[in-house]
C-alpha cells in the first residue's frame, strides 16, 4: 500500500464528538456539520486511494481522459482525483472531456465554465448522437445501448488525439452490483464491472477510480461542492429501464437488511471458481483425486456456514461483516 494514495482518516473520526442529543446550538451543529465533511472527503479520498493501489489503476507518466457527464459521479470523480493527484506519488495528467450530443435543452455552457474556473485542462467534443438515437431507436424502447455505443465510439476517437493512454470513468459501487444483478437475471451470466480494463479496440485501459464508493456519499458530496449538475435529459424520462429497477431492489434489501449491500460487494472480490459450474475457468472433465486433504475442496455432508465473511481490503471498513439471511 502506497501511503501517499491513501491518508490516515483516524484524526477525523477523533475529531467526530459525541452525537447530537438535540440541545446542540447553531455554533455546534455548524461544527458537526464541518465535521462529518471533512470525514466524508477524507472516506472518499483513502476509497479512491485504496482502489488505484489495489488495481494499479494510475501509473507514472498516464495521460488520463476523465469522462465528463454532468453528473454527480464524474463531477465527485474528477474532484477527488484533483485532491490525490496534489499528493501523488507519481506524475500523471488529467484532461477532463465531455461529449456534447446535442440533446435538447442541454446547457451547453455549464461545463465549460465551471472547467474553467476550476484550472482543469479540458475538451468538449460535440456530436449529434441524439438524433441518430432517436431515428434508430423506436419510441418507447431503452435508448442507452445505442447512445453508450456511439459515445464509446466517439471518446475513444478523442483519446486517440489528445494521446491519453487511460480513461476514467465514474461508475460507483452500487453501479458494480447493478451491473452484477442485471447480468444475472436477464443475461445469463455471472459478470459484473470490473474496476479496470483493456477497451473493446484493445487501444486503452478503462479505470473506475470510484470503485469502493458508495452513492450516497458522491451525492452528499455533490451537495456540499455545489455541482452544477446536468440532468440526461436523453434517458432520464424513461423510468422503467432495468438498470433502475436493480437499483430499487437493492436500496430495498439495504433499508430491511442491514449488511447484505456489503456482502453482495464483497462476494464479487471473492470467486470461487471450482464451486461454480463453468469449465472455461475448471477443468471438471480432468478432475482427478489425489489423496492429498484439499482446504478449497466440498465437505459434501456438511452444511455451509454463513456466519461471517471477510471484507476485502478495497471495501469500506476492513475486518469481517455480519451476512444476513437471503
Amino acid at each position: 500500500m502506497n501511503a501517499p494514495w491513501i491518508d490516515d482518516e483516524q484524526a477525523a473520526l477523533q475529531a467526530a464528538g459525541s452525537p447530537d442529543n438535540g440541545s446542540a446550538t447553531p455554533v455546534q451543529k455548524a461544527l458537526k456539520i464541518e465535521r462529518e465533511t471533512h470525514k466524508l472527503e477524507k472516506r472518499l479520498c483513502r476509497q479512491v486511494g485504496q482502489a488505484i493501489v489495489d488495481y494499479n489503476l494510475i501509473e507514472a507518466g498516464d495521460r488520463i481522459m476523465v469522462c465528463m457527464s454532468g453528473g454527480k459521479d464524474s463531477y465527485g470523480m474528477l474532484d477527488i482525483l484533483l485532491k490525490l493527484k496534489a499528493r501523488a506519488p507519481v506524475d500523471f495528467e488529467l484532461i477532463a472531456v465531455n461529449l456534447d450530443q446535442k440533446q435538447p435543452g442541454f446547457p451547453a455552457e455549464v461545463l465549460p465554465r465551471y472547467l474553467e474556473q476550476l484550472g482543469v485542462p479540458f475538451h468538449i467534443e460535440t456530436q449529434d448522437t441524439y438524433s441518430i438515437v432517436k431515428d434508430k431507436v423506436p419510441e418507447g424502447k431503452t435508448m442507452c445501448s445505442l447512445c453508450s455505443r456511439l459515445r464509446r465510439g466517439i471518446l475513444y476517437k478523442v483519446a486517440r488525439e489528445l494521446k491519453c493512454n487511460k480513461l476514467a470513468l465514474g461508475h460507483h459501487r452500487d453501479d458494480m452490483l447493478q451491473t452484477f444483478f442485471l447480468n444475472l437475471f436477464f443475461g445469463g451470466k455471472v459478470k459484473g464491472m470490473p474496476p479496470k480494463l483493456v477497451s473493446d479496440n484493445g487501444e486503452f485501459m478503462v479505470i473506475r477510480p470510484l470503485a469502493n464508493v458508495v452513492e450516497k456519499d458522491l451525492i452528499r458530496w455533490a451537495e456540499h461542492r455545489q455541482f452544477p449538475i446536468i440532468p440526461c435529459t436523453l434517458c432520464g424520462s424513461q423510468e422503467n429501464l432495468q438498470r433502475k429497477q436493480i437499483g430499487n431492489m437493492l436500496r430495498e434489501w439495504e433499508k430491511k437488511f442491514p449488511g447484505r449491500i456489503e456482502n453482495l460487494f464483497a462476494a464479487l472480490h471473492n470467486v470461487v471458481p471450482s464451486h461454480l459450474m463453468d469449465n472455461r475457468w475448471h477443468d471438471f472433465k480432468n478432475l482427478k483425486t489425489t489423496g492429498i486433504p484439499d482446504a478449497n475442496g466440498d465437505t459434501a455432508f456438511d452444511e455451509e456456514s454463513f456466519e461471517s465473511a471477510a471484507f476485502p481490503s478495497a471495501g469500506e471498513g476492513l475486518g469481517t461483516i455480519q451476512v444476513v439471511q437471503l
